[in-house]
């Protein structure tokens, strides 16, 4: 029997029963389905992250207190009081980082605003001025705090778009307000526009404010949870690097590099360092998801072994005129594998669907600049995995079939 007519007879044989047939694909469509909508997503969130990171600009270089963490449990470690502000004066020094422009310690962390009988929950950031530069984001109403106010740790805040729907009526004057936190009266100077999340940064939830207030009055630390370095040049973040690192070595008194207490990290790191999360966490999901197609694989191989055991006259008469045990097998395969493969188209069209509806609620409605992503490895991977799938679990009922004596299958009268 030539591989034509196997496969005309495949498909007639998978179209006497329709509705068992689609029935017996939807553990393969759920499947391929799922993993379409994890990588497609996966890359979005990727592209996301990498687009934001690059936004802050290639001439940046940050400074984490801390060992640099070799994988996402050591990351929790990595936090610690290492950066001093004496690190950041001899940071300045021209004699130490020669190619260093600007500097923006960090300081961050959770608190309560409250403003009468209002409370919300929110995220301090203390920074200087730098900070709107960087992150493109310059208050809507008001201004940023001066040199002067960082200096003299004013009491001056920038608060957030949905800081000041939450604290303040609609209508009521917000700019000269006070606002409490910690017991700290701070006095509302700009208030940002509605910008949505920024990598892990969300400033519409942010009150911004000088680095020195924040240490001083809401946190009552004397360190920093980051620092942000600007070089005067691409050409010079290697050298300016090795000088940053040479400088607070020196400080802290480091003779050998691998007790840091602290790492440096460039945007091209930086970038490097997201790709490889997002594509493991992407790929660990796409192989839970991919758990579907062993049940739905296991249903395909149960329904081809009822679908034997009721055409086993046709079996035993095909037998009977001259088919061999290779064109049987050949016949029961393809039709495992058509049935999957048919799965897994539906599930990429389905899948690339969802995907696409998805990205557009999440940068329509919620504000993010999602970006719709079609990886063509997601398309490979799901036809070939269900093509696979209908082979690996296709193989034992098309055998079966093979093997059935012509003589005994002529006298089933089931």
């Amino acid at each position: 029997m030539r591989l034509k007519y196997s496969l005309k007879t495949a498909v007639k044989g998978l179209r006497t029963n329709r509705s068992r047939s689609l029935l017996t694909i939807l553990g393969i469509v759920i499947g391929i389905t799922a993993i379409m909508l994890v990588m497609s997503l996966g890359r979005g969130a990727q592209d996301l992250i990498l687009n934001q990171i690059q936004s802050i600009g290639s001439k940046t270089i940050a400074v984490i207190p801390g060992r640099q963490p070799t994988g996402i449990s050591d990351s929790l470690s990595s936090f610690s009081d290492s950066l001093k502000n004496k690190d950041v004066e001899d940071l300045r020094k021209k004699s130490n980082v020669p190619h260093l422009t600007r500097i923006m310690p960090i300081v961050f962390g959770p608190v309560s605003a409250t403003k009468g009988n209002k409370v919300y929950q929110t995220t301090v950031f203390g920074v200087n001025n730098f900070f709107a530069e960087i992150y493109n984001i310059y208050p809507e109403d008001g201004r940023l705090f001066t040199d002067e106010e960082v200096a003299s740790k004013s009491t001056a805040v920038i608060i957030g778009s949905k800081v000041k729907d939450k604290l303040f009526e609609p209508g009521e004057p917000v700019l000269g307000q006070k606002i409490r936190v910690k017991n700290q009266s701070l006095r509302v100077v700009g208030v940002l526009p509605n910008k949505g999340q920024f990598s892990f940064i969300s400033f519409d939830d942010a009150l911004i404010m000088p680095y020195t207030t924040a240490q001083q009055y809401i946190f009552g630390i004397k360190y920093f949870n980051r620092l942000v370095i600007e070089t005067d040049s691409e050409a010079n973040i290697a050298a300016t690097v090795a000088d940053i690192e040479t400088t607070l070595r020196n400080n802290h008194r480091i003779t050998d590099p691998d007790k840091d207490d602290f790492f440096v990290e460039t945007q091209a790191q930086a970038m490097a360092l997201v790709s490889t999360i997002t594509n493991a966490l992407t790929l660990f999901l796409a192989a839970v998801a991919a758990i579907s197609l062993i049940v739905g694989g296991v249903g395909i191989m149960n329904i081809m072994l009822v679908s034997v055991t009721e055409r086993t006259r046709e079996i035993g008469l095909r037998k009977a005129v001259g088919a061999t045990n290779r064109s049987i097998l050949t016949q029961f395969l393809l039709e495992s594998v058509m049935l999957t493969a048919v799965g897994g188209i539906i599930g990429i069209a389905l899948g690339t669907g969802l995907s696409f509806v998805i990205s557009l609620i999440l940068s329509k409605f919620v504000g993010l600049n999602w970006a719709f992503a079609f990886p063509l490895t997601a398309v490979f991977l799901g036809l070939g995995v269900s093509g696979a799938v209908g082979l690996v679990f296709g193989i034992y009922p098309a055998r079966q079939a093979s093997r059935k004596s012509p003589m005994e299958a002529l006298r089933y009268d089931g």
